[in-house]
């Protein structure tokens, strides 16, 4: 790890700090050129927007720029690390913006723990961005911080580590059941973790068919049990009448979905659970165990990592750029259950469609083609047939010719 580390850090500093900067769009050459683009000309579009507001859209970059906003209270395997440190991930995630589905990003650390004061801060943004991806904020306090960012604003708002990891979940597991010949209604599953990721997916696994009844949750403390007095609301859906140990659920079981943290899965465990497992053990960068060590116990298992160097990577980028391309040019103001879903079947469609689909190849490369312009025209069109608005049948050769 020290000498990526080290590599990473030559690559952020050289030849200028940062990974991306603004670029303009329209050629200032002269005072011509500046009269236009500034005073006294951009007063006559400022009028038009006063006009109509929709015009925004129309004269500004409002209609393509997402805001990536962070406290910097969660950051991905560094955790609780503040704002002001949390700053190179949030730009990362802005590059990952512009490269896979041509949107613009500003990175925003916003020094506020006040989950009611960090809402109001968000919503004072509305009128700069087309939308807003929350990034690393803990939990509880991002499940409050998006309800009540999406009950004010009128621009979609999405917590991409709850819902960009449901996404690619339920897309990976969907396609791993394939493979496999289960069905989602039958399956026996335990989840390792219960932060915001681990919620979002039960919450979308369940909407497509995953029973409470055969689901077993485990937090630090152990099983989500009814019992105990320091259990969210939120997470009161997936609590056991029962105290079981993690040794005597796993038996038998079917799924694996590990949201947690290294090292809590070993041979024994993997050992006890049905033909054929799945496991996806996503903690990073040390998974909750290696795909290695479960191939020592399990030739049957597919395996998923959040790693890039192992085979199915459950990555967020597979899903959160094309998600927000949709909105931004359909104008979808909620991100909803329908649209993640869609999201989810299209990704796991391209999945399948690969030549070398199988246990080890079950999602398609991030930097498959068809992703830009294949989730995108799903979640516009089946978004607009639900709407009854129009669908422009030429919007995927738009999106193909969107990005190199």
């Amino acid at each position: 790890m020290k000498k990526i580390y080290k590599k990473s850090l030559e690559f952020h500093k050289k030849p200028y700090p940062g990974k991306f900067s603004t670029k303009l769009t329209k050629k200032i050459n002269n005072k011509k050129d500046l009269s236009l683009a500034y005073s006294p000309g951009v007063a006559g579009v400022c009028k038009e927007i006063i006009k109509n507001k929709k015009n925004v859209f129309k004269y500004t970059i409002k209609g393509n720029l997402v805001g990536v906003i962070t406290n910097g209270t969660a950051v991905l395997g560094l955790g609780n690390i503040g704002s002001l440190a949390s700053k190179p991930v949030m730009e990362g995630k802005s590059i990952l913006f512009k490269k896979f589905a041509g949107i613009d990003s500003y990175d925003i650390e916003i020094n506020e723990n006040n989950p009611k004061k960090l809402v109001n801060i968000i919503k004072s943004l509305e009128n700069t961005f087309g939308g807003i991806n929350l990034e690393d904020i803990k939990s509880p306090d991002c499940f409050y911080i998006e309800k009540k960012c999406k009950k004010k604003m009128n621009i979609p708002v999405f917590h991409d580590d709850q819902h960009g990891t449901s996404v690619v979940v339920l897309a990976a597991l969907k396609n791993a059941l394939k493979l496999t010949n289960k069905k989602i209604k039958k399956i026996k599953t335990v989840v390792l973790g219960a932060g915001a990721a681990a919620i979002a997916c039960l919450k979308l696994l369940c909407k497509e068919g995953l029973k409470t009844k055969n689901t077993y949750v485990f937090d630090i403390k152990g099983i989500l049990y009814s019992k105990r007095n320091d259990i969210e609301k939120i997470k009161r859906k997936f609590q056991r009448k029962k105290k079981y140990t993690l040794s005597k659920v796993i038996k038998n079981s079917d799924f694996i979905l590990g949201l947690s943290s290294g090292g809590l899965l070993n041979g024994k465990h993997i050992s006890k659970m049905k033909k054929n497992p799945i496991i996806f053990a996503l903690a990073n960068p040390i998974p909750e165990i290696f795909p290695e060590d479960i191939k020592k116990y399990r030739k049957d298992a597919i395996i998923a990592t959040g790693r890039s160097d192992y085979p199915n990577q459950v990555n967020n980028v597979l899903c959160f750029p094309y998600i927000f391309r949709a909105a931004l040019d359909y104008k979808i103001k909620k991100i909803n259950n329908n649209i993640k879903i869609t999201a989810s079947n299209s990704l796991a469609k391209i999945g399948r469609k690969m030549k070398n689909f199988g246990p080890n190849n079950i999602l398609p490369n991030i930097f498959n083609k068809k992703l830009i312009y294949t989730i995108p025209y799903d979640i516009a069109k089946n978004f607009c047939k639900k709407k009854k608005k129009f669908f422009n049948k030429k919007y995927k050769e738009y999106l193909k010719n969107l990005i190199d």
